[in-house]
C-alpha cells in the first residue's frame, strides 16, 4: 500500500559497534527517504567509529574494521543526516528502543540539536509486535509472503532496510477495514497515528530519566483540563525525586539540573532537561 504522507517519511537502519546508546558508534546508516508525491530517495553510509569495532558485531555484519578506515566519522557527515532527516517523520525496525536514541546521542555529539519530539516517529516493530509478536524475518515472510533470506542479507544495514520498508507496506495492506473485523485490529495510513500505535512507554527522553506522568494537586487529585482529561507534565523517574514534576524540582532544588548535566546521563537526557528548563525560564519572563 503507498503511504499517505502528509511530509516525507525517511525509514532508517544502524549497525553499531555495540547495544551500549552512551559508548557504542555507528558503523552503517541506510535510509530510504520516501516523499508525499510517492519518489524514494534511498542513501546508504559506511562510517568510521573511531574505535575498534569488536569481533561479534564483524561476525554478524560483516563489517570489518578494515571497511571503515578511510570512511567518514558520523561528526563529517552529520550536517548531511541532518538534512536528510530535517522536514521527515522517521521510521525504522526497533527504532524508538535502539536506533534513534543511539542517533540522538551522535547528533549531539556532533553539536546538532536534533528536536526528535518535533516528529512523527514510527515504530514497525512496535506495530507489528502489538500485531503478531515476532522478529523481522517471521514479518518479513508474514507481510511480504516470502522468506527474508531468499531476498536479503540479514544483518545489513541497507538490506535490512529495504525489508523494514516492505514490512510496513505490507502491515498497512493487510490491517485494513476490508481485511479486518475487529476495530481495534485496523490501522490507518496516517504517520502521526502509526507514531502513536508504535508508542510503547511514556519517556520524554529516549532513557526513560524523564517521563510523562499527571499532574495532582495537594489532596493528591489528578488536576484536570477544560475537557476533563487529566493535564500530562514531565517528571523524574528516578533517584530521591521519582515521581516529582521536574518543573517543581528545578524550583526547590536548582543545584539538581547541575549534577545531572555533570552526571553520567545521556546527552538526551541533559538536552531534554535543558529545553524543559529554558521553556520555564521563558514562561516566567512572560
Amino acid at each position: 500500500m503507498k503511504l499517505n504522507l502528509q511530509k516525507p517519511l525517511v525509514i532508517f537502519d544502524l549497525e553499531t559497534t555495540g547495544l551500549d546508546i552512551v559508548k557504542d558508534r555507528i558503523i552503517q546508516i541506510s535510509y530510504i527517504k520516501v516523499f508525499p508525491d510517492g519518489r524514494e530517495e534511498r542513501g546508504n553510509y559506511l562510517v568510521n567509529p573511531e574505535k575498534p569495532i569488536p569481533d561479534v558485531v564483524v561476525q554478524l555484519t560483516g563489517i570489518s574494521n578494515e571497511d571503515v578506515q578511510g570512511q567518514p566519522t558520523f561528526k563529517e557527515i552529520a550536517q548531511t543526516i541532518n538534512k536528510i532527516f530535517a522536514d521527515s517523520d522517521i521510521a525504522g525496525y526497533n527504532s524508538n528502543h535502539f536506533d534513534v536514541p543511539l542517533l540522538a546521542e551522535e547528533f549531539l555529539r556532533a553539536n546538532i540539536d536534533f528536536d526528535f519530539s518535533k516528529r512523527n516517529m514510527i515504530d514497525v516493530q512496535t506495530i507489528y509486535h502489538k500485531m503478531e509478536r515476532r522478529n523481522l524475518a517471521a514479518a518479513y515472510k508474514f507481510y511480504c509472503g516470502r522468506k527474508m533470506e531468499e531476498d536479503f542479507t540479514a544483518h545489513r544495514a541497507d538490506e535490512d532496510t529495504e525489508a523494514t520498508y516492505r514490512v510496513l507496506q505490507g502491515e498497512l495492506d493487510m490491517y485494513t477495514a476490508e481485511r479486518q473485523e475487529e476495530p481495534e485490529r485496523i490501522l490507518q495510513n496516517d504517520m502521526k497515528f502509526l507514531a502513536e500505535f508504535s508508542r510503547m512507554n511514556n519517556n520524554v527522553d529516549f532513557a526513560g530519566r524523564i517521563v510523562w506522568g499527571e499532574l495532582k494537586d495537594r489532596a493528591g487529585k489528578n488536576i484536570l483540563d477544560k475537557d476533563g482529561n487529566p493535564i500530562m507534565t514531565e517528571m523524574f523517574n528516578f533517584g530521591k525525586y521519582k515521581g516529582t514534576p521536574v518543573t517543581t524540582v528545578l524550583n526547590i532544588d536548582p543545584g539538581y539540573y547541575s549534577w545531572i548535566m555533570q552526571g553520567d546521563f545521556t546527552n538526551n537526557t541533559k538536552q531534554v532537561l535543558t529545553r524543559i528548563r529554558l521553556r520555564e525560564a521563558s514562561n516566567l519572563t512572560r
